[in-house]
């Protein structure tokens, strides 16, 4: 079932009855929306008031919530873990208990995947792609030739111009740029925790401050996607930034019809297939991983 993707950017106060999300703005009801069909819940404005058990009712409709910075951008996501999965304990220690060869050969395929529709999006703009392709034929396991790093060196100059830097606290094209992966990022994380499986635990990230490692290696191969909404704004207007209406296509990205598998279903649907060939990985019923194909 698709879920929806809530923004609240105004001041409110978030509250929970009857099961349902009632949203009240300068003392009048603004909006109802049962729990249930919320996905994702992003809490934009720095005047919002939100209750304890509104919070907890979304952590057990796995609904993420996401706060956003004075910057107006995703700041921090905050997740279920118990309520996931009724098989938590099981699933976790075989994530935990992963062989390195296993490991390093997921993280070789997410890179391939990633390098694959970093090539897709240039040839979407008619610009040079071959290189890509051929570098993604070239990644060996765990990636040990940072093929990743030298595609990102190629990928950027190539699709906004040999004087741009990809830069995660400059303003403008960088910041929208920031803004989408953030989507992506809580997308992937709700599809991970709604799995069994535990966010910090990556395959390639491993930071003992990152509570969503194996998000960020696993939504990689999705940033290519957000960096063709963005190109297409940034054609629109060099000086764009994060706005209303430049978040409408980074959401309606989630609920995008793809295919996996030769089934046709929303993004936000196709990750938990992801996930469960993910898992299938772990216990060697599978040595690949399926990406949607957008």
């Amino acid at each position: 079932m698709i879920k929806r993707i809530v923004e609240v950017s105004n001041p409110s106060y978030l509250h929970l009855k009857n099961k349902q999300l009632f949203i009240e703005q300068n003392h009048e009801m603004a909006a109802q929306i049962p729990i249930e069909d919320i996905g994702v819940l992003i809490l934009e404005h720095s005047a919002i008031s939100i209750t304890q058990p509104l919070i907890i009712e979304c952590q057990k409709n796995n609904t993420a919530i996401i706060f956003c910075d004075e910057k107006h951008l995703p700041y921090s996501t905050i997740l279920p873990i118990s309520e996931g999965n009724n098989l938590h304990q099981k699933i976790l220690k075989q994530q935990i208990n992963i062989t390195e060869p296993v490991r390093k050969n997921l993280w070789k395929q997410v890179v391939q995947q990633k390098i694959k529709n970093q090539a897709n999006t240039l040839k979407q703009f008619d610009k040079p792609f071959m290189r890509l392709e051929k570098l993604a034929t070239e990644v060996k396991s765990g990636d040990v030739t940072n093929c990743e790093g030298l595609a990102a060196q190629y990928y950027w100059k190539t699709l906004f111009g040999k004087d741009f830097v990809r830069d995660q606290n400059a303003e403008n094209i960088n910041s929208v740029l920031n803004y989408g992966y953030s989507i992506i990022r809580a997308m992937i994380a709700r599809s991970i925790v709604a799995s069994g499986l535990h966010p910090a635990i990556g395959l390639f990230h491993h930071n003992q401050y990152n509570g969503l490692c194996l998000a960020d290696d696993l939504m990689e191969p999705f940033r290519p996607w957000v960096d063709s909404i963005a190109y297409q704004l940034h054609q629109d207007d060099i000086n764009i930034s994060v706005t209303k209406e430049v978040k409408i296509p980074f959401l309606n990205l989630l609920s995008e019809s793809v295919k996996f598998k030769d089934k046709q279903m929303p993004l936000m649907v196709s990750v938990h297939y992801l996930m469960a060939d993910l898992k299938r990985t772990f216990i060697k019923e599978s040595k690949s991983l399926t990406y949607p194909k957008r």
